[in-house]
C-alpha cells in the first residue's frame, strides 16, 4: 500500500513544517496514490487554515514513521506511552493506545496529536490492510483523543461516552492553546478536536466479525465520561485511565466514584489481561487496581484531615501533598499531580 504525505507548514511560522499523512490518499500502488494526491491535499489544507501546503509525495507503508506495538493477544496490539507528563521531549505521547483486528479494525484511543495518530495509523497498516471501522475513545483527556481526525479521515466511526462532548466543549479551546505550548507547535501541527459520531449512554457492543467489543460507560470516576472496552475473543480489558500504573493517577471526575470503581472487582467475564491508560499491562486485577486504590484512599484521608483542621485551600494543597509523601514510591510526576488532585478532592469533600 502507498500513502500520501503532505509537507505542511504553519501559516504563522512558514519555516516550521512537518509531514502529515492523509489516509484518504491510500492506494494499492504509487501511481494510484499520485493520481489522487492533488485534490486530496487541497481539500485537507482547506480544513486546516492555520497550515500551508509545501509539497506532497507518496511512500510505501514501510517508509512511514510508526509507533512500536506489541501483540499482547491474538490480533490485539498495544502501544505503551511514556510514563510522564507531556513535554517537548515526549511530544505528548504518554497514553497507552491499542487496536483489535477482526473482519475490520477497531482502535482504542488515538494519541495526543495528529502526528501520534498518524504514527498509530502507520503501525496498524504495517500489520493489516483491513478497513479501520471504529475508533473508541476511553475518555476526554487530550493525550488519548487528539489523534482522532486521522481515523475519522480513514473512515472510522468515533465512539465515546455520551458525556464526552460536553466535557470537550468546556476544555477544547484551552487545550488548543496550552498543548502546543507544552509539546512544541511543529509536533502539534494539524491537530484538531473531532467530535464523536456515536455516543454510548448504556452498555453496548461493537461487532468485528469473529469477536465483539463490549463497551461500558462508567459513572463519574477518573473523569465523568470514562468508557471501558473488553474484547470477547481474547478477554483483554481496556480500562483507559480508570487504571494508572506507574504514572500518578490524575483526578478529573469524582474521588468517591473512582474509589467505588476500584472496589467493585473485575468485570465479568474476568479479564485475561488488563490494559491501563498508562503503564504496563497485567494479568492480575489486584496488581492493576490496588496501588491506585491505596493512593486514592490516602488522598481522601489526607484531604479530610486538612479540612477538619480548618485549612483554607491555599494551605491545604501543600499540606495534603506533604501528607501524601508516604505513598509516593513507584509513581512518576507525583508532587505536581498530587497537588492538582488535592485541589479537586478538597472541592469535593469540604462540604461533607
Amino acid at each position: 500500500m502507498f500513502h500520501l504525505i503532505l509537507t505542511a507548514c504553519l501559516a504563522a511560522a512558514p519555516d516550521d513544517c512537518a509531514p502529515r499523512l492523509l489516509p484518504a490518499g491510500d492506494a494499492p500502488d504509487a501511481a494510484g496514490c499520485e493520481a489522487r494526491a492533488e485534490p486530496i491535499a487541497r481539500d485537507w489544507i482547506a480544513r486546516h487554515p492555520d497550515l500551508r501546503a509545501r509539497e506532497g509525495h507518496c511512500v510505501p507503508t514501510g517508509a512511514l514513521p510508526a509507533l512500536n506495538v506489541t501483540e499482547i493477544a491474538d490480533d490485539v496490539y498495544f502501544h505503551q506511552g511514556v510514563m510522564d507528563q507531556i513535554s517537548p521531549g515526549n511530544r505528548g505521547r504518554i497514553a497507552n493506545l491499542a487496536f483489535v483486528i477482526g473482519d475490520t479494525v477497531a482502535v482504542i484511543d488515538a494519541g495526543g496529536s495528529q502526528a501520534e495518530g498518524e504514527a498509530l495509523y502507520a503501525a496498524i497498516r504495517r500489520v493489516t490492510d483491513r478497513p479501520i471501522s471504529h475508533l473508541i475513545l476511553t475518555h476526554m483527556h487530550p493525550d488519548h483523543i487528539l489523534g482522532a481526525e486521522v481515523f475519522s479521515e480513514a473512515g472510522a466511526t468515533i465512539t465515546a461516552n455520551a458525556r464526552l462532548p460536553e466535557a470537550l466543549a468546556r476544555r477544547a479551546d484551552a487545550w488548543m492553546v496550552s498543548i502546543p505550548a507544552q509539546i512544541g507547535r511543529p509536533a502539534f501541527a494539524g491537530t484538531r478536536v473531532v467530535a464523536p459520531d456515536r455516543l454510548v449512554a448504556a452498555p453496548a457492543t461493537i461487532a468485528l466479525g469473529p469477536t465483539q467489543l463490549q463497551l461500558v460507560p462508567v459513572p463519574s470516576a477518573h473523569t465523568d465520561n470514562d468508557l471501558t472496552v473488553q474484547d470477547s475473543r481474547s478477554g483483554v480489558f481496556f480500562a483507559g485511565d480508570l487504571v494508572f500504573r506507574g504514572l500518578t493517577p490524575s483526578l478529573d471526575g469524582r474521588l468517591d466514584g473512582w474509589l467505588d470503581w476500584t472496589r467493585a472487582g473485575p468485570p465479568q467475564p474476568v479479564p485475561s489481561l488488563i490494559v491501563p491508560g498508562h503503564g504496563p499491562v497485567t494479568e492480575i486485577w489486584a496488581d492493576a487496581v490496588t496501588p491506585e486504590q491505596t493512593y486514592l484512599t490516602g488522598l481522601r484521608d489526607a484531604t479530610q484531615r486538612a479540612i477538619r483542621g480548618g485549612m483554607a485551600l491555599s494551605r491545604a494543597i501543600p499540606a495534603i501533598t506533604a501528607m501524601m509523601q508516604p505513598y509516593s514510591e513507584g509513581w512518576a510526576d507525583f508532587d505536581a499531580t498530587t497537588a492538582r488532585n488535592a485541589a479537586t478532592a478538597y472541592s469535593q469533600l469540604e462540604w461533607e
